[in-house]
């Protein structure tokens, strides 16, 4: 008696399995996507963040008995040493900021671009500027707000 029955898959089943994933698949990978590029944006803004605060505790600390500040470029900030940003200082702190986030514009009392530097007044804290910093990706960005305290938040 012959076996009807036979065991395996068939190329009509294997043709189906395959269309399910690539539907799953085009449905979830966009996702994950967005998923990254937001925690890029999350990261480059608390990468700044941490700059604003470093340059005002340096400052606050009296480190070196200076002031410190931070200098903003769409790429990267630099704490810098003293009132005036030089990009050839040794004493420079860079910190890079991971693409696809960047710093589309610095709007420092009342001054926009996409650069510029703000240091911070020794026993005060004060900012030399006040203002906000926009960091952005092609779908996300937040601000950071510099206020007259110092003291710097994003949205």
């Amino acid at each position: 008696m012959r076996n009807f029955y036979q065991k395996g898959i068939t190329v009509v089943e294997l043709l189906v399995v395959i269309a399910v994933l690539g539907i799953i698949f085009s449905v979830v990978l966009p996702q994950f996507s967005k998923i990254r590029e937001n925690q890029v944006l999350k990261n480059g803004v608390e990468d700044l963040l941490s700059s604003i605060n470093n340059a005002r505790g340096k400052t606050l600390a009296s480190l070196n008995s200076s002031e410190y500040g931070a200098h903003f470029e769409s790429d990267k900030v630099i704490i810098f040493k003293g009132i005036v940003f030089s990009d050839v200082d040794l004493n420079n702190e860079t910190i890079g900021i991971i693409t696809p986030a960047s710093i589309t514009n610095v709007t420092l009392n009342g001054v926009s671009g996409t650069s510029g530097d703000v240091y911070f007044n020794r026993l005060s804290g004060t900012p030399s500027k006040t203002g906000t910093i926009t960091v952005s990706t092609t779908s996300y960005s937040k601000i950071i707000t510099i206020y007259g305290t110092g003291v710097a938040s994003v949205n």
